[in-house]
């Protein structure tokens, strides 16, 4: 019987005293065993990842902590410093609840050896358990310094977290906003992997938006008052510059990436606590104005100029045309070569209209609109004029796409024997080396404000033509002068029958917008301009004109061209085209029609009324933003564009297309 009560002893000493005290000392060997030292212990709990990061400028995604898992709920701030010191409590919560099983097994071993009188084998037990008791002091003796390391770890997080809430209510600023840290299971890991997915670079955006800072506080004068904090930041940002290196991705980035931006942004937090000099600030903020407002003047000096460029540069599919037509023109025989109904070309009583012109296609559109709006096509005769280059094509154009009953005739202007340079000035002055050294040498358009006027296409004779309208139709009472880049949208017939009260030329006047006076245009600096003309008159537009060739000859017109353009030999009273010239030889000689007969603008300006274009005559597209280009203004491109018809087999081959 005392056999078997002490063997149930033995047993019960072993269950509920040595278990615990053989458990704990296990766990808390083995753990030490992992440190060399309290303090390497105390190191190693700071350098512990956490779940939760303050993102002051983007959301990143959480770290998962291998090391360790933290407690949930813990709250914690970014600018108060490292909060590494929660894990350290978490980690020892375990150890202090097996240090007070191990109290209570030593005070019940305590009384059961003292109650006891004999017995070996309880003997031999208590002796184990006091070999194992000297273990235990010794363990405890460094497991009681770290007890006391932990609850001043615990008072300090108490602190942080008071500062934390005080913090949070007197501030809104991204670097101090307050983060909650989730647990890495269940629907926060889900939630995790989501944000990992989106922003894998979130991290090095936030690293880039601390340098962004950085600088910005570095241009600050009251910053750079401070030569300690200037020196920090610097350095911050040359590890951040560092941590940053290649990186595409966060996960590219070095492990201390988190510990640097952490440092940063620290640092950036003392640059809100300086005092900013708001005067400095400002004058900071108009040097960058006026910066940005030089760059968008040479942007847009670029800019005018690409599109002159663009405008004057012939698209591929123009530039086969011509060649196309032109093989056709000269397979043909002579008499295939010619057009019918000539002997309508001189009669007075028909309407005629004169289209000097380059671009067979625009050409094209003036006509076959024009036509499509007569009342009677039969009585409509179309002179166009073009150059040697384009005189084929022109020709075989119209063989085969004749405009229905309307006469169609195409002159060479090389034909024209009486046009040279000792007749006409302008001639002689777009062939003489100075004109051309004007155009074709840089320097001079350095000194050139506006660089429209530098457009090598006043350097043909093809726009000077309608000054010599008597000239070249000397049988004809009046004349209808059309631009290539026009569309007709009524029947004309009645400007023919408009009286012009003795005036030379019938005009649509522009004195809506300012651009469009006599100033813009003539060089009032010159006593020759200021005596004769008035800087505020009407300018007019020269696109859509009704000529009276009868009171041009009787007021010789062309001689007036002709002395003026000697008077100009230099420049100096207006730049090149034909507009100024042209407000100068027609001085007086205007005479003011309805508006809706001529509306400008769908060149180069996008807000044109609709309803006046609607109830237009004739739209102009003056500008460079020609409807047959790429760079056409896109709403206004149909009105030319229908007008043109794409099954044509020249245009297919050409690969020209609406």
């Amino acid at each position: 019987m005392k056999i078997k009560l002490r063997k149930s002893v033995i047993f019960l000493l072993s269950v509920t005293v040595l278990a615990p005290i053989v458990l704990y000392t296990n766990t808390l060997g083995t753990y030490l065993a992992s440190s060399s030292s309290r303090n390497e212990f105390v190191e190693d709990a700071s350098t512990f990842t956490f779940a939760g990061e303050v993102r002051p400028l983007n959301v990143l995604p959480q770290e998962s902590s291998a090391a360790l898992k933290e407690p949930l709920g813990v709250v914690y701030s970014e600018k108060l410093g490292d909060s590494s010191s929660e894990g350290t409590s978490a980690s020892f919560g375990e150890h202090a609840r097996l240090t007070r099983q191990l109290a209570g097994a030593e005070d019940g071993l305590s009384s059961l050896s003292d109650t006891s009188s004999g017995g070996n084998g309880i003997r031999q037990v208590t002796d184990q358990v006091h070999e194992v008791a000297l273990d235990k002091k010794e363990v405890n003796s460094s497991g009681a310094e770290l007890i006391g390391k932990v609850n001043e770890v615990e008072q300090s997080k108490a602190k942080k977290r008071t500062v934390s809430r005080r913090s949070k209510a007197k501030s809104n600023k991204p670097s101090e906003r307050i983060a909650v840290v989730k647990d890495n299971s269940g629907e926060s890991g889900t939630e995790k992997q989501n944000e990992q997915k989106i922003l894998p670079d979130a991290r090095i955006r936030q690293l880039k938006d601390q340098l962004i800072r950085a600088r910005l506080y570095l241009t600050l004068s009251v910053t750079r008052t401070n030569p300690r904090f200037v020196r920090d930041l610097r350095l911050r940002m040359k590890e951040v510059l560092k941590v940053l290196g290649d990186a595409s991705k966060d996960s590219e980035l070095p492990k201390n990436a988190l510990e640097r931006s952490k440092t940063m942004e620290l640092t950036l937090l003392k640059g809100k606590q300086l005092e900013d000099d708001c005067s400095s600030s400002i004058k900071k903020l108009r040097a960058m104005l006026h910066l940005a407002e030089e760059q968008l003047r040479v942007h847009k000096k670029q800019n005018l100029f690409l599109t002159h460029l663009t405008a004057k540069t012939v698209p591929k599919g123009l530039h086969c045309l011509p060649l196309r037509l032109s093989t056709e023109y000269f397979m043909l025989n002579s008499s295939q070569q010619q057009f019918p109904n000539e002997e309508k070309l001189e009669d007075p009583q028909l309407y005629h209209y004169a289209l000097f012109s380059d671009n067979v296609l625009a050409a094209a559109v003036v006509v076959n609109s024009t036509i499509n709006h007569a009342k009677d096509p039969s009585k409509h005769v179309f002179h166009i004029v073009t150059d040697r280059l384009n005189f084929a094509a022109m020709k075989m154009w119209f063989l085969a796409n004749p405009p229905g009953r309307a006469t169609i005739q195409v002159q060479n202007i090389e034909e024209f024997t009486w046009l040279n340079s000792s007749y006409s000035p302008v001639l002689k002055q777009l062939g003489s080396p100075t004109m051309i050294d004007y155009y074709f040498k840089n320097r001079h358009a350095e000194s050139d404000s506006n660089i429209k006027f530098r457009n090598p296409k006043y350097l043909s004779m093809m726009n000077h033509l309608r000054f010599y309208l008597p000239e070249i139709f000397p049988k004809l009472d009046k004349v209808l002068f059309l631009d290539d880049d026009i569309v007709v949208q009524k029947d004309l017939t009645g400007l023919w029958s408009l009286n012009l009260r003795g005036k030379v030329i019938g005009v649509v006047e522009t004195c809506g917008e300012s651009f469009h006076r006599f100033d813009r245009y003539l060089n009032f600096s010159n006593p020759l301009i200021s005596k004769t003309f008035n800087p505020r008159a009407c300018g007019w537009a020269f696109g859509m004109n009704i000529f009276d060739l009868n009171e041009w000859r009787k007021q010789n017109i062309t001689e007036v061209y002709h002395r003026w353009q000697n008077l100009n030999h230099d420049r100096r009273l207006w730049k090149l085209g034909t507009l100024p010239p042209g407000l100068i030889t027609f001085w007086n000689r205007t005479f003011a029609i309805e508006k809706s007969w001529h509306v400008l603008g769908l060149g180069y300006n996008p807000n044109v009324v609709q309803k006046d274009i609607e109830q237009a005559a004739v739209i102009h597209y003056n500008g460079n933003l020609k409807p047959w280009l790429e760079i056409g203004i896109s709403k206004f491109r149909n009105y030319w564009a229908q007008f043109v018809d794409y099954n044509q087999a020249y245009l297919r081959e050409c690969n020209l297309s609406p």
